[in-house]
């Protein structure tokens, strides 16, 4: 299967690229959206690549890349009842939500903004820069990732 390419958000205040570039590694848990989950569960792979976007920051934007180290599988939070993302309803023999692990790649020096991003010709179409666009997991085109990646190597 050929690479695919994404954007995960996190708020840097849960998680931010400066942890996952600290860790190495960590699995892309608590994500409670059933499209998000689809993606998580059907569609990403090893090998794809993301942009690690921080939301409700200031500036809101594309701050490093990531890649995806281990597909989908069953996310333990949600049996964990100390767990903010606990759901009552999964049971273990049928999961309802879905993780990925991912791994540092890199970490730009200033963030790419969701302004500059807007601004940009190149990235028309991007699902981040629809209005009204919340999904926190969703597919990137190739020329979109390597238009945002090169932006955030030249700041």
């Amino acid at each position: 299967m050929a690479r695919r390419y994404w954007l995960m958000k996190s708020e840097p205040g849960t998680y931010s690229i400066h942890d996952l570039e600290r860790d190495g590694t960590t699995a892309w848990d608590g994500v409670r959206n059933y499209r998000a989950r689809n993606f998580l569960r059907d569609e990403i792979q090893p090998g794809d690549l993301v942009l690690f976007h921080h939301s409700n920051a200031d500036p809101p934007g594309v701050a490093g890349i990531a890649k995806v180290a281990k597909g989908g599988y069953p996310d333990p939070t949600q049996f964990d009842r100390k767990s903010k993302y606990f759901d009552a309803k999964a049971e273990r023999s049928a999961p309802r939500w879905f993780l990925v692990d991912v791994t540092f790649e890199e970490k730009f020096e200033d963030v790419v903004s969701l302004a500059a991003m807007k601004e940009e010709p190149a990235l028309d179409g991007m699902w981040v820069l629809k209005k009204g666009m919340r999904l926190s997991v969703q597919p990137v085109e190739k020329a979109h990732f390597e238009r945002v990646r090169k932006m955030g190597r030249a700041l």
